[in-house]
């Protein structure tokens, strides 16, 4: 207890002291870019990076535009046990000849582009360029759930898990598993890594069908966890009162362990840092995959808000009760997907899946906003004549082939409750619209001088989350 209290009142005198050097010198943003799983976290990051060093397409962010910004340089990122985010590799191979999509996010990392800004208003004559650091914090969205975990006793987690599985197809193996075994039973660790495999089993089969409850997130991300105790557990009915030494006992020490040792840290070190946040989500994705994807990815999205401590950051807020996520954009990716006429439909869709996510952040003081983008354009439109009437299209190169193909998905609904409504029912499938979706490979690209990589509203997204610090 005094080795926490104590770490507890370092750390806080290390904020105190960076808070105090960013208002008076270098100002810092820290910018939190997740999503659940094929949302685009590394394309965003690696075009948001591009477009700012290379800012001819950037003309809704008001510094671009205006030509403020006088340079743009990667530095070192300031926390030296991070792993740095790949900018060069994704870049290339999204740059290359023949390009491909770049690995997707495994685990934290960061990127520092500092930027060198001429003020604006009364200090512009006054005032020389001054340099602004944009930490860019790379982080699974599956990573972010698992912060729910820590008001959750390893009894609600359990009860809240099984219930879910209850109808699953995906977890008839683990369901299996788990009525072959006695929770009271003294404790055997074949058969408390047989369930632990079997219910990561389960968390795979459960993401790849569009489920977003998939915690916890490490069982998917392991990293140089995998194979630990700390991962070795899984839920198990009620016991009532299980014997010391148990498989129930041990299951519960590991829970415990999980979110003392990995969720408390992670939270601590990365993400009560971030005081701005984008949260990417594959919006389109989830339509395809029926009613019971779309309502799971908006619980996932206020589950998701819950772990923000969302408010202003002004300067004394920060001194005393440390920095809060001060603004979150909510972007539904792969808009060029869609033809642009339907990025409205796209947009109010994402309006109303996070509404209760937007509400309770407007509420704690903090600036909310929902966006259709794409990070990196891999379409063009077209218009195509079928059974007598015109399509909006639009025209890419097939992940899987390579072949150039045009591709039309479906009229998205003017009125989002048209999907909400069976969503939130419980409904199978959509009962009057099959809605498709493409998987495209990046376009071979032909940039000129001083232009980033094309992109579809990557600029509005920049200009929401830092323009007012530019």
């Amino acid at each position: 207890m005094i080795s926490s209290i104590a770490d507890g009142l370092v750390r806080s005198i290390e904020s105190v002291g960076d808070t105090i050097s960013e208002t008076l010198f270098e100002p810092v943003i820290r910018l939190g870019v997740t999503g659940l799983a094929r949302s685009g976290k590394t394309v965003f990051i690696t075009s948001l990076v591009a477009n700012l060093m290379d800012r001819g397409r950037m003309s809704s962010l008001a510094a671009a535009q205006e030509g403020r910004i006088e340079a743009a340089f990667l530095q070192p990122q300031p926390d030296d046990t991070v792993p740095r985010f790949d900018y060069e590799t994704h870049l290339g191979a999204l740059t290359a000849s023949h390009p491909h999509w770049p690995d997707s996010t495994r685990a934290i990392s960061e990127l520092r582009l500092s930027l060198r800004v001429r003020p604006t208003g009364l200090l512009a004559g006054l005032q020389g360029p001054r340099t602004v650091h944009l930490d860019i914090v790379d982080y699974p969205g599956e990573w972010l759930l698992d912060l729910a975990l820590l008001d959750k006793s390893y009894a609600q987690w359990s009860e809240e898990t099984l219930a879910r599985l209850q109808d699953r197809s995906t977890a008839e193996d683990y369901r299996a598993v788990l009525a072959s075994v006695d929770p009271v039973s003294p404790l055997d660790e074949p058969t408390a890594q047989r369930l632990a495999r079997s219910f990561t089993d389960y968390l795979n089969a459960a993401r790849i069908a569009g489920f977003y409850d998939c915690t916890p997130g490490r069982f998917l991300l392991p990293g140089d966890l995998a194979g630990s105790p700390v991962l070795t557990f899984a839920p198990l009915p009620a016991q009532a009162s299980p014997p010391r030494r148990s498989l129930a006992r041990e299951m519960e020490r590991r829970y415990e362990a999980y979110k003392s040792e990995v969720v408390k840290p992670f939270f601590r070190d990365h993400f009560a840092r971030i005081d701005r946040q984008v949260v990417l989500v594959d919006a389109l994705g989830a339509i395809h995959k029926g009613p019971r994807a779309v309502e799971d990815m908006r619980g996932a999205m206020a589950d998701i808000l819950g772990a923000f401590r969302p408010g202003t950051n002004a300067f004394l807020t920060k001194l005393l009760l440390g920095r809060r996520v001060e603004k979150i954009l909510f972007a539904a990716t792969k808009a060029d997907h869609l033809h642009h006429l339907q990025h409205p439909r796209l947009t109010a869709i994402m309006q109303a899946l996070t509404r209760d996510a937007r509400d309770r952040a407007q509420f704690a003081g903090a600036d909310t906003a929902a966006l259709s983008i794409a990070a990196l354009r891999a379409t063009t439109e077209e218009q195509r004549s079928h059974q007598g009437r015109e399509l909006n299209c639009v025209r890419g190169h097939l992940l899987d082939t390579g072949k150039a193909a045009a591709f039309y998905p479906g009229e998205l609904p003017q009125d989002p409750a048209q999907l909400l409504g069976p969503a939130r029912a419980g409904a199978e499938r959509w009962l009057d619209a099959d809605y498709q979706v493409m998987s495209f490979a990046p376009a071979p690209l032909q940039l000129r001088p001083g232009d980033g990589p094309p992109h579809i509203r990557l600029d509005r997204a920049a200009q929401f989350l830092i323009g007012d610090r530019l």
